[in-house]
């Protein structure tokens, strides 16, 4: 068997798709995850073994360049011993900057280099290696930022998703009987988020029937915030992170979130009709992208951080309950992509990749 090396960091965003895909080979090919110090928190550990090599993130002052300049070639050496300790074969990377010294080393060692970019504008790591890759695993054509003369190394396949995801329930419920409510925060920017969504949900609580599944940033808040919807009568679960999100998901009908890849992809796949309100500081804005690829294809509704407003917020749930082909509506449009989505598809395209090298 060939050996593969996942390697990823940092956020959800870039972890749990290096998850799927390690689930996707790990029967065929002896795998190995490398992440960072960041992205640890996102990895059951009775599920996965991984190795740590962290990489320092650029300096932002001109003191702090030696140390940084020190770390990196730490790092470089720390990962090319790695490669050749473990004799990989093929190295595929999620993104971000942890990923640059195993993504050099690999290409030093003549190791075929494999980039992942869910997203639809072309992340900076992967732009930077992209001319040392063999091909980049893509969910969108066109992607935003993508240099034309690598066209070639484009490789489509829908979102890698989580084998679990495939043996729950698509939402079947519309909102009349109840809103369902399923909060996604993510990481960045959650100060404003979990606000804004707690007087959201304070506020339609008094007038609909809802139950709320909600993802707060900040643990200190999750006792006081269980407890004020406990006081409002609202039903809720409140969580961090959560390993069993997707049995979350799964009792929602509609979805107010941050727009990673990861998660549209989900939500998506489950035909919940979501919320989309990007951080607005994202790099690149690429959560904006993401969305806007849904938005035009009349599957959710987008809005800017800057221009929400609590009453736009209030006119848009009372028109979902008050007018049920709003929400049919997108119902359907995700009913006609998410049909497409196959596990099986997914792995035999995953493994033909490899194998074609």
């Amino acid at each position: 068997m060939k050996n593969v090396l996942i390697s990823t960091g940092g956020t959800g965003g870039h972890v749990i798709p290096a998850l799927n895909i390690n689930d996707h080979l790990s029967n065929i090919f002896n795998t190995y995850i490398v992440t960072d110090l960041r992205g640890i928190k996102f990895i059951d550990k009775n599920k996965y073994k991984f190795e740590v090599i962290e990489t320092p993130k650029f300096p932002s002052s001109l003191t702090k360049y030696p140390i940084y300049f020190f770390l990196i070639i730490y790092s470089l050496v720390k990962s090319f011993l790695y490669l050749k300790k473990k004799k990989i074969h093929y190295l595929i990377s999620t993104g971000g900057y942890m990923s640059i010294p195993l993504c050099i080393s690999a290409k030093i060692l003549g190791i075929n280099i494999y980039l992942f970019e869910p997203n639809k504008v072309l992340g900076k790591s992967n732009k930077l290696i992209l001319k040392f890759c063999k091909k980049i695993i893509c969910n969108y054509e066109n992607i935003i930022n993508f240099p034309s003369k690598f066209d070639d190394k484009i490789f489509l396949i829908k979102p890698i998703l989580k084998k679990e995801i495939f043996l729950i329930n698509k939402n079947k419920k519309t909102p009349n009987n109840g809103l369902n409510i399923l909060v996604l925060g993510g990481s960045q920017g959650a100060n404003f988020f979990d606000q804004f969504v707690e007087n959201l949900i304070l506020n339609i609580s008094k007038k609909f029937k809802i139950t709320v599944y909600q993802q707060v940033n900040n643990s200190n808040i999750l006792d006081k915030l269980k407890k004020k919807y406990l006081d409002n009568n609202i039903q809720s679960n409140i969580f961090t992170f959560d390993n069993d999100i997707l049995n979350s998901m799964s009792k929602c009908n509609i979805a107010i979130t941050r727009c990673g890849a990861s998660t549209i992809a989900e939500l998506v796949y489950l035909n919940i009709p979501f919320i989309g309100i990007p951080f607005p500081f994202a790099k690149d804005n690429h959560q904006f992208y993401n969305a806007k690829f849904y938005e035009e294809k009349d599957c959710c509704w987008l809005y800017n951080q800057k221009d929400i407003s609590l009453d736009k917020m209030l006119d848009l749930f009372n028109s979902i309950i008050e007018n049920p082909k709003i929400y049919s509506k997108k119902y359907e449009n995700l009913s006609k992509i998410s049909y497409e989505y196959d596990w099986n598809n997914v792995n035999k395209k995953l493994i033909d990749l490899l194998n074609e090298n």
